[in-house]
């Protein structure tokens, strides 16, 4: 039996290309570290980003809010343009529009053309969910799990690891240093995906939704842009108000638009399953609560002694003591690929949380001393690593291959969506707790402690949401639970028993080798496809039950299209295929 396109390598000895090379991970994972660092990047120099540029607090703030917008476009987006026209080119594309960002931004100390780089350099967030479709394009089950765990990870990973070099750089160089080897790691990181990366074959059915772009993009600038600005505009003025107003109208309408389309930007329906649902809600929760150590712990480790609480750490030390949060993230993907073998992806999400709430439950009373700080971020580190890797595995054990990439997009989105309101909430709750010394807003420990505690309620939230995953069949998640090849080959028998199966051959009963065979759902989108094997035979499981086309062809023959019905239950539907001619049914 032959793998499907839905659960398969596509560098295996059945689809006659070469194997992924060993350094496949560890390239995409880097692409996703250079990624993150664009977040981070201007975190040491944000009190004098107004001086810098030359303008108002509150024309600043745009460096930032810029690349946040910009990122949370992009990955829904880009996801989708992978699916449909290859996610390698795309994440080339990706790294090659944030160089050019940074390079402007590296040639420049005027306001207008820094928000122009910032925006290009967001724009690159598309790369991670790339970087989890091609792993699951590409590598066997039994590397998968670990595999998209650290590139799930690698967000928090570039972040956390960004701060401490971010800040020796700005503590001892010209402040533009930064952009200038933020272009640098990207063009290493371009470099290595050309020399190392193949593209996948795996391809979507339809074409690119530009008007469900739109729509998104301009939703989601609408929707985050008062969350981000609202301290500034204030939370009750009509332009706050208005905007979230306009949001929830154009997203409204974007959604009727995307039901009713035949080749959506997003599949609505997919996103509706309770599998990705609650995925995606969780997700929120546990963007928010990654974020609030980030703004917490840096700003109570540089506070001066003489406030009677702050810790009087420099900039580099501050980074350096946080920067365990991001090591033991990608410390923890390999510990989640093995609790994820033995329990799922649902238990290691739930243990992840629970750590989490452990982690800023410790921190209300371990805020005394540096090195308390140090053990908050390894414990939240692990909880965090251990949750984000989980996302992931549980989108792709409830989506086609064919979706992966707009899939795991919009779940980035969704951690952006968390952190955009962590930071609104947190900067409000720091700023209205904070006391005024010599006209300086100085955060009180007070402010730290609600922070930590809104953290805690975030989780507690996001605990809850996990709790209604379903429980997931083998099919969802057995290419995460093989633990060896021989494993993965007795799970791939049993998927067969869940979809449909025979032989294609032509019109004397010959066998027909390495004829395409094409799985098409009733809204003409491809659900699965496959080669047949030297005798003929083919395999392929179904995501649901329902209505099917399977189309077949093959060099030297006319094509066929044969429509079938499976009932979902786990016996198979026996279905020969015959080039060219009439389907004969076993």
């Amino acid at each position: 039996m032959t793998r499907t396109t839905n659960e398969q390598p596509i560098g295996r000895a059945d689809t006659g290309t070469p194997g992924p090379s060993g350094a496949l991970v560890p390239v995409l994972a880097f692409a996703g570290i250079v990624v993150a660092v664009m977040q981070t990047l201007l975190v040491p120099v944000i009190k004098d980003l107004p001086q810098l540029l030359g303008t108002e607090p509150s024309n600043a703030t745009w460096v930032l809010t810029s690349t946040l917008l910009s990122g949370a476009v992009a990955t829904p987006i880009m996801g989708r343009l992978g699916d449909l026209y290859g996610k390698r080119r795309m994440l080339i594309a990706s790294l090659s529009v944030m160089v050019v960002g940074a390079l402007i931004s590296a040639f420049t100390s005027a306001l207008l053309p820094m928000i122009v780089g910032r925006t290009l350099q967001g724009f690159a967030m598309g790369a991670i969910p790339l970087g989890i479709g091609l792993m699951r394009d590409m590598l066997p089950r039994e590397k998968l799990g670990s595999a998209m765990a650290l590139m799930s990870s690698s967000i928090g990973v570039g972040g956390g690891l960004a701060l401490p070099a971010a800040a020796l750089v700005a503590q001892h160089s010209n402040w533009h240093a930064l952009f200038y080897g933020a272009a640098g790691l990207g063009v290493l990181s371009i470099a290595l995906t050309l020399l190392v990366v193949p593209e996948s074959k795996v391809r979507a059915e339809g074409t690119f939704d530009g008007l469900g772009a739109l729509g998104l993009s301009v939703g989601l600038v609408l929707f985050l842009l008062p969350i981000t600005k609202g301290s500034d505009w204030g939370w009750t003025s009509a332009t706050t108000l208005g905007m979230f107003a306009g949001s929830a109208a154009v997203l409204l309408l974007w959604g009727v638009y995307e039901l009713r389309s035949k080749a959506p930007l997003v599949d609505l329906r997919t996103t509706a399953r309770p599998a990705v649902l609650f995925t995606n809600l969780a997700s929120i929760m546990v963007g928010v609560s990654f974020y609030v150590v980030s703004l917490v712990l840096p700003q109570l480790l540089q506070l001066p002694k003489a406030t009677g609480y702050g810790l009087g750490q420099s900039m580099v030390v501050a980074g350096l003591l946080v920067a365990p949060l991001g090591l033991t993230m990608m410390v923890t993907a390999p510990v989640y690929a093995r609790l994820s073998a033995k329990y799922g992806p649902k238990t290691t999400l739930i243990l992840g949380m629970l750590i989490i709430a452990i982690g800023y439950g410790a921190g209300l009373g371990l805020m005394s001393a540096a090195w308390q700080s140090l053990v908050i971020a390894v414990v939240l580190g692990a909880g965090i690593g251990l949750a984000y890797s989980s996302l992931p595995a549980l989108i792709i054990g409830a989506v086609p291959a064919s979706e992966t990439g707009a899939a795991n997009g919009l779940n980035t989105l969704m951690r952006s969506i968390g952190t955009s309101v962590s930071s609104a909430v947190i900067g409000m709750v720091l700023a209205n707790t904070a006391n005024n010394v010599g006209g300086v807003a100085i955060p009180t420990m007070h402010g730290f402690r609600v922070s930590l505690l809104i953290a805690t309620a975030a989780v507690a939230v996001g605990l809850l949401l996990a709790l209604f995953l379903p429980k997931q069949r083998p099919t969802a998640h057995t290419q995460l639970r093989a633990s060896s090849e021989e494993d993965a080959n007795l799970e791939r028998a049993e998927e067969a028993l869940r979809g449909f199966r025979g032989r294609v051959v032509d019109a004397e009963g010959t066998p027909v080798a390495r004829a395409k065979v094409t799985l098409i759902d009733r809204r003409g989108r491809q659900a699965g496809a496959t080669l047949s094997a030297d005798d003929g035979s083919y395999a392929l499981a179904v995501p649901a039950q329902g209505a099917y086309v399977l189309a077949a062809r093959a060099d030297g023959h006319a094509p066929l299209a044969s429509s079938a019905t499976h009932t979902g239950d786990d016996s198979p539907v026996d279905l020969d295929l015959s080039l060219p001619g009439e389907t004969v049914t076993a």
